[in-house]
C-alpha cells in the first residue's frame, strides 16, 4: 500500500497515471488521517469542514482519467481551501465566524473554479484565525469562533502562527495534498514559516480575489500552501488568470503564466544577482548566522552572485497604516451584498451586532477592530486612508523593492525570516523551510521580488529547497512538545 505521508503531487499523478492509485483511494486516505489526528489524538483542529461530495468528485475523476485522460497535473489531487474562499457547493463560507456560519455561496470564487476545471479535488475548508485575524486585538492565531483553535502539529505549545493556520497546519500533518490560504500582511508567508512548510504569496493581481471574503482591496491575494516548491508551483499556475471581476488581474494577461513547472530548474539561477538583506543583523545568534551562510553557499554553488543589503541603506520597515482599517469595511459590506440566500447578516454593522448579542461564542476577545473599521466612512474618501495608501506604495514599493532591485541590478532580495514588504508593496514571497533552531521554532527564508517576478523567485526557493531538504515532517503521536 503506498504510503501518503510527504507524497508530492508529482509522485502521486506517476502513480496515478500508471494505475497503482486512484484518486478515490487517495482521498479516502486524506480522510482517514483527518479522523486520526484532526479530530483524534493530537486533536488539530485544522479542517472545518469536509466536502460532501469530496468521494464522488475523487470517483469521477477516476472515470475521467480512465477514458478521457489526465487534465493537468492536479487532476484527482486533493485540495483544502481556507474558510474565506467561497465555494458554490455544500460547504459554508464564513471565515471563521459565528455571524456568517450559515453562509452558502451562491457560486465557486474564480480561483476555486479554475481549479475544479483543472481536475482537483476539493476536500474541504481548513479553520483559520477568524476574520483573517482582523477581528479583536488580542486574538490569538489560529482561533475563530466558530472554528476553535487550531494546534501546532509540532508542540502544543507553540502557535500555528495565522491567519492561514488550518491551510499550514493540515498541509504539514500530510492531511491533504495542498492547501491553499490567503494573505494581507503574513497569513501565508507566517504560519508556513511556523508550520515548516512552502508558502507563495504571489504578485496582487495573479490570482482573483474575486470569491474571498475580502480585508483589503490593495494588499489582499490567495496563494498556494505546500511541502514543496514543486508542489506550491504547480497548484499556483492553476489558480492563475485573468478574471472580469478582479481588475487587479487585467493586468496579469501579459505576464502571469497558467504553468509554472519551468522554472523548477536549477539551471535558471546561474547568474542571477540576489540581495540579502541584513534586517536585524545585530541580533543573529551563531545558529542564525549558520543557516544564512548555508543559504548564502547554496546559492552561490549555482551561479548566483549574492550583494549584502545593509539596513541603513535601504530602510524597509513597516511602522503600520490605517489602510486595512479603512478598506474592510468596504470590502465586506460589498462582498456581503452579493450574498443572494436569506443571510441576514448583510454588512459590518451586523456582524458587529449579532457578535454583541452572542458574547459567549463570539467575544471571547471582544472585537475592537471590526469596530473601529465600522466608525470609518466606507467610502475610501478619508485623508487618512488617501494618504497612507501612497505612502505604503511609495515606502514599500518605489523606495523599497523597486529601488533596491533597480539600484542595485538585482534579481530577487532574500529576507531571513519573515517581511511585511512583500505584503505591503502587492509583491510576491515564497517562504521555504530553514531548518529548525535551539529555541525549537522553525526558520525559514522570504524569496522576494519586483511584481510578477514568481518564475526566478520560483527557481531560486527550489535549488536552495534542493540542497538543503529542511523541510520535517511532525510526529503526530504526541502529548505536547515533541522536540
Amino acid at each position: 500500500m503506498i504510503n501518503i505521508e510527504e507524497l508530492s503531487i508529482l509522485e502521486a499523478r506517476r502513480h496515478m497515471d500508471n494505475g497503482t492509485l486512484t484518486s478515490l483511494q487517495l482521498t479516502k486516505m486524506y480522510l482517514e488521517r483527518i479522523a486520526k489526528y484532526d479530530k483524534n489524538g493530537p486533536r488539530l483542529n485544522s479542517v472545518l469542514e469536509i466536502n460532501p461530495d469530496a468521494l464522488h468528485i475523487a470517483e469521477a475523476m477516476d472515470y475521467e482519467l480512465m477514458y478521457m485522460g489526465k487534465r493537468s497535473l492536479i487532476h484527482g489531487i486533493p485540495v483544502l481551501l481556507k474558510d474565506n474562499i467561497s465555494t458554490g457547493d455544500k460547504m459554508h463560507t464564513s471565515a471563521g465566524s459565528m455571524a456568517l456560519a450559515h453562509l452558502y455561496s451562491a457560486e465557486d470564487s474564480f480561483l476555486v473554479k479554475n481549479s475544479r476545471e483543472a481536475g482537483a479535488v476539493i476536500l474541504g475548508k481548513t479553520n483559520m484565525t477568524e476574520f483573517a485575524n482582523f477581528f479583536a486585538e488580542n486574538m490569538p492565531p489560529g482561533y475563530s469562533s466558530r472554528g476553535g483553535q487550531v494546534i501546532s502539529p509540532y508542540d502544543t505549545s507553540k502557535t500555528p502562527s495565522g491567519s492561514s493556520s488550518g491551510s499550514a497546519v493540515a498541509v504539514a500533518a500530510n492531511l491533504c495534498s495542498v492547501a491553499v490560504g490567503t494573505e494581507t500582511n503574513g497569513s501565508i508567508i507566517s504560519p508556513a514559516k511556523a508550520n515548516c512548510v512552502v508558502g507563495i504569496k504571489p504578485t496582487v493581481g495573479l490570482i482573483s480575489r474575486n470569491g474571498i471574503i475580502p480585508i483589503s482591496i490593495s494588499q489582499d491575494t490567495a496563494g498556494p500552501i505546500a511541502r514543496t516548491v514543486a508542489d506550491a508551483t504547480i497548484l499556483l499556475g492553476v489558480m492563475t488568470g485573468v478574471d472580469e471581476k478582479d481588475p487587479a488581474t487585467w493586468k496579469s494577461k501579459w505576464l502571469a503564466h497558467q504553468d509554472y513547472t519551468s522554472f523548477l530548474s536549477l539551471e535558471k539561477v546561474c547568474g542571477l544577482r540576489v540581495g540579502f538583506y541584513k534586517i536585524d543583523a545585530d541580533k543573529f545568534n551563531s545558529e542564525d548566522k549558520a543557516l544564512i551562510s548555508e543559504a548564502i553557499g547554496v546559492l552561490s554553488k549555482y551561479g548566483v552572485e549574492i550583494v549584502e543589503i545593509e539596513q541603513e541603506d535601504y530602510r524597509v520597515e513597516f511602522m503600520g497604516s490605517s489602510v486595512c482599517l479603512h478598506e474592510f469595511k468596504s470590502g465586506i459590506n460589498y462582498y456581503l451584498s452579493k450574498i443572494d440566500d436569506g443571510l441576514k447578516t448583510r454588512c459590518l454593522a451586523d456582524i458587529i451586532t449579532y457578535n454583541n448579542e452572542h458574547p459567549e461564542t463570539c467575544m471571547k476577545y471582544g472585537q475592537k477592530i471590526l469596530e473601529l473599521s465600522q466608525e470609518t466612512s466606507g467610502t475610501l474618501t478619508e485623508e487618512k486612508f488617501l494618504q497612507d495608501r501612497l505612502k505604503d506604495i511609495r515606502d514599500m514599493r518605489v523606495n523599497g523593492i523597486d529601488k533596491m532591485v533597480d539600484e542595485l541590478k538585482l534579481d530577487a532580495v532574500l529576507f531571513y525570516g519573515q517581511t511585511s514588504i512583500a505584503a505591503i508593496s502587492g509583491y510576491p514571497c515564497i517562504m521555504v523551510p530553514a531548518g529548525l533552531s535551539k529555541t525549537s521554532d522553525w526558520q525559514g527564508f522570504s524569496f522576494v521580488g519586483k511584481a510578477f517576478y514568481e518564475p526566478i523567485l520560483i527557481s531560486l526557493a527550489y535549488t536552495y529547497e534542493h540542497e538543503t531538504k529542511k523541510r520535517k515532517p511532525p510526529e503526530l503521536n504526541f502529548h505536547g512538545t515533541v522536540f
